[in-house]
């Protein structure tokens, strides 16, 4: 499967889930809110959130499936029957000792729930007892997630490993899906029985999405059985660099945690919301453009390098680059310009006020200029992965969160939860910029004449792109806040006319032409 395909095959089911995940939010915006219940539960769901962003779409993959391609290689190669037996008995022996250890950790955290959240928001002072005592237990319930979570994410890195991508992008699906049910058909008479439902559902599709994955590994005839657990020399170095990932990968989303937990406790009510809301647009092209393209490439990227052949993983990087670049800057720009009648179309009816559209919108807004950093950190960590270096991430990321840190108490008193997102776009071009000098150091990434070229191309369509979006939204703003199928249209119009004119422009001025998007459809990186 060529890196456009694999690409667009993961980016067109993270689609339908973050589609579902939109009709999601619009629901919770309606009947919770932006108060109480609301920054109770985004609480409670922040912490099992952050596991399924680091494990599902990050590092568990990043660590587990070039070892998994390393070992089909190591013993006879992709067609070799004994290298498929000795890739899933090592993923058996992972389960086996994975297992016990996530079943042990979810129970000391659900146990931990009140200190936990205590830590997360220092109380809530703006809430008091009552808003505490409900994240709590909200906490309680959905911290199961995590451990389903983790165990589906085994299961989807063998299905990436033998290019079953679809199957994989497919499962979080289930979560939306859940929670739209819940909400839709079992949502109480007040906000706070609203937030109960929810939890409950984000449990329920952990214990699904596993199912599914399940039943797809058997499909293949990859079946995994528990045994006692056994630490093998292969089992010992993943663990080994897991954790390592795990920071690597997640440095946006920890933080997310820092932010929100800064919001909790210094920001006033419903800042928690807006944050939450406003990054669930902002992470839109994260979900469709960066997890795609990194989850497509790091295979990719595993077998160039394992059989020493450095310029074709440049020339992998580069093109993954350009794609991520071309398409996310346009949604960068559209966020920036477009921020308020995004928001207003989206989520402002029910519960959610116009006072709410504008300060989730100016939270949006602050947010965009991050969204193409956020999808290069995802482009570039598989450059580090794919050859068993996971230290130099890790010090990066933990310079970008410093970074962030800095920038969020130096920012939220003057500027508030607007500040919290400004400085979260700040450390993500940070981690952006010392990821790529690191690999350039090592002479494992140059960036070519292609991309140089193309970047600045990328760039003028999405200023073109820019102007047209800034003329729709003086048309189409007061159609944001009328009836559903008004909004839908306006929102239609404003989205669709904004790629048109980007996708024009992109042509005009060579950012990508058809040719080449055909040519990265037939290309396959098998070797």
């Amino acid at each position: 499967m060529s890196l456009l395909r694999a690409t667009g095959t993961i980016g067109a089911l993270t689609l339908v889930s973050r589609v579902l995940g939109m009709v999601r939010d619009m629901l919770m915006a309606r009947y919770v809110g932006a108060g109480f219940a609301s920054d109770a539960f985004l609480i409670a769901w922040r912490l099992p959130n952050l596991f399924r962003a680091l494990f599902a779409e990050g590092a568990f993959s990043a660590a587990f499936v070039p070892m998994f391609n390393r070992i089909i290689a190591q013993e006879g190669g992709e067609e070799s029957e004994a290298g498929r037996r000795a890739a899933i008995a090592f993923a058996g022996q992972v389960l086996s000792v994975l297992f016990p250890m996530l079943v042990v950790l979810t129970i000391i955290m659900m146990l931990a729930a009140g200190p936990v959240v205590w830590a997360m928001t220092g109380g809530f002072p703006d809430g008091g007892p009552e808003k505490f005592a409900l994240a709590r237990h909200l906490t309680i319930i959905t911290f199961p997630y995590l451990g389903l979570v983790s165990l589906a994410s085994l299961l989807g890195g063998i299905l990436n490993s033998f290019d079953r991508f679809w199957v994989n992008a497919a499962a979080p699906a289930l979560l939306n899906i859940c929670m739209i049910v819940a909400i839709l058909f079992f949502r109480g008479d007040t906000e706070v029985e609203t937030a109960m439902t929810q939890a409950i559902a984000v449990t329920v599709s952990g214990a699904l999405q596993l199912l599914w994955l399940i039943w797809s590994c058997r499909r293949i005839g990859v079946v995994l059985r528990l045994t006692l657990p056994r630490l093998s020399p292969r089992v010992k170095a993943l663990l080994a660099i897991i954790g390592p990932a795990a920071i690597g990968q997640g440095a946006i989303q920890f933080n997310l945690l820092v932010s929100t937990s800064l919001a909790a406790r210094f920001l006033p009510q419903g800042s928690v919301s807006w944050i939450y809301y406003a990054d669930r647009l902002n992470q839109l092209p994260l979900g469709l453009i960066g997890i795609g393209v990194g989850t497509a490439i790091l295979p990719m990227l595993s077998r160039q390098i394992g059989s020493g052949d450095g310029k074709a993983a440049n020339d992998t990087q580069n093109r993954a680059l350009e794609l991520a670049l071309f398409l996310a800057l346009p949604a960068a720009v559209a966020l920036l310009v477009s921020a308020v009648p995004l928001i207003r179309g989206v989520f402002q009816h029910g519960a959610f006020t116009a006072e709410d559209t504008l300060g989730c919108a100016a939270v949006l807004a602050a947010f965009a200029p991050g969204v193409p950093a956020y999808v290069l950190i995802k482009v570039l960590t598989p450059g580090f992965y794919a050859r068993g270096n996971t230290r130099t991430p890790v010090r990066i990321a933990f310079m970008a969160m410093l970074v962030n840190l800095v920038g969020n108490l130096a920012l939220i008193w003057p500027l508030g939860a607007t500040g919290i997102a400004l400085s979260t776009a700040v450390s993500a071009w940070v981690n952006v910029a010392l990821l790529y000098a690191a690999l350039r150091r090592e002479d494992h990434l140059t960036l070519d004449a292609r991309f140089r070229a193309k970047a600045l191309r990328i760039l003028a369509a999405g200023l073109l792109m820019g102007g047209a979006l800034l003329a729709g939204n003086r048309v189409l703003d007061a159609s944001m806040a009328g009836p559903f199928w008004e909004r839908i249209a306006a929102l239609a119009l404003l989205c669709g006319g904004g790629a048109i004119v980007y996708g024009l422009a992109s042509i005009g001025l060579g950012a990508y032409r058809i040719a080449e998007l055909k040519a990265q459809l037939r290309r396959s990186p098998r070797l």
